[in-house]
């Protein structure tokens, strides 16, 4: 079975869930949603999701419990949560604007608004999801700080592109270069990012035969493809 760039963006998406325990996984997008099933398929199997309005489904499909959104910001503050979300800008520290581009006062683009984005980066793990990974997007400086990063003691895990992944653990909280994608090279990624990164150039991981067909059975459409 082929491999494609969205399968391993997939993976690496569910590989970012390893050691996560009973949580419930908040994935926005296409992929991260079904990395999330990938990951309780295979690795994480006390995963939680959500049926997007107030029920929380265990690893058989089944109804759990009951999670009406006001009981959302007391599972939040108690770090048993982890959400991917998709920045409009990132920073070298994690800080993510979801808010708008330009001036605050008056803006070029209004975006959605930083949401939860304050309180998912302070209370629990944050990776960020970023289909297509460019200059505008990975920015020397946030135009507004929506979910704040590693030098203000924000909980940013990873951040999965369709590039590579990227992670914090340098010794000054940059972020990194954990893997490229197959096919990817440390000059497409400075040449698409507008500050200096280095890292790990090992390619991320190859699915499994088994983990591949997971994937094509949650996605047998393939509309992980028409993300990036």
């Amino acid at each position: 079975m082929s491999t494609s760039r969205a399968d391993h963006c997939t993976i690496a998406c569910a590989d970012a869930l390893r050691g996560s325990g009973e949580i419930l996984v908040s994935p926005f997008g296409v992929i991260p949603p079904i990395a999330a099933r990938v990951a309780r398929a295979t690795t994480e199997p006390d995963i939680v999701l959500t049926d997007g309005e107030a029920r929380a489904i265990n690893s058989d499909g089944e109804v759990e419990s009951w999670l009406p959104f006001r009981y959302i910001f007391d599972l939040l503050s108690s770090g048993r949560r982890h959400v991917f979300m998709m920045p409009v800008q990132i920073d070298r520290f994690g800080n993510m604007n979801l808010s708008a581009i330009g001036p605050h006062h008056k803006p070029k683009v209004q975006v959605i608004g930083s949401r939860g984005a304050p309180g998912n980066t302070i209370n629990h793990a944050t990776s960020y999801w970023v289909p297509r990974h460019t200059s505008r997007t990975f920015v020397e400086k946030v135009d507004f700080v929506s979910g704040i990063g590693t030098d203000r003691g924000g909980l940013v895990h990873q951040v999965i592109t369709n590039l590579g992944v990227f992670d914090f653990d340098s010794p000054d909280k940059r972020i990194r270069v954990r893997s490229l994608h197959p096919g990817v090279t440390m000059d497409e990624v400075r040449e698409n990012t507008a500050f200096d990164i280095e890292g790990d150039e090992t390619p991320t991981r190859e699915p499994t035969p088994d983990e591949l067909e997971i994937i094509a059975g949650l996605d047998p459409e393939n509309r992980r493809a028409t993300e990036l």
